[in-house]
């Protein structure tokens, strides 16, 4: 006995059914791949844009960052030479005063920043009545 006798369906096979695609759907795939490369086109375009805008204001950011701190660095720079030249300046006894300059004595402060009421106040005293400093022999 060969296996093909103990085989009940050796003498069948099983037909493939070769369906073709009504003429609609493949009219319909054709379609809708067309309509999907455009619509990838369409977005890689637009992803173009933006990155070319995105490079832009990087870019313009940069140059106003730039200009922002070359103008503040000529801001100190002439702060600091003005600073120096007063302390040529000095007489005994301004020197609370030229301390008070530099302080914020505005009364409205931010909610978030340490109470410096304290401090101010003693500044103004101190700039109010200096304190005399005595010579040590």
């Amino acid at each position: 006995m060969s296996q093909d006798d103990n085989d009940d369906f050796a003498g069948f096979t099983v037909p493939k059914q070769v369906t073709e695609e009504p003429e609609k759907i493949r009219k319909w795939r054709e379609d809708q791949k067309a309509r999907l490369e455009e619509k990838d086109r369409e977005e890689e375009r637009k992803k173009d844009e933006l990155r070319e805008q995105a490079r832009k204001e990087l870019e313009d950011w940069y140059k106003h960052h730039e200009e922002t701190i070359s103008k503040t660095k000529a801001a100190n720079r002439n702060a600091e030479k003005q600073f120096v030249a007063e302390t040529d300046e000095i007489e005994p006894g301004t020197e609370w005063e030229r301390i008070a300059k530099l302080c914020d004595f505005n009364p409205k402060t931010n909610k978030s920043s340490k109470d410096i009421s304290r401090m101010r106040s003693i500044i103004l005293q101190l700039k109010q009545n200096p304190i005399q400093a005595t010579k040590k022999v």
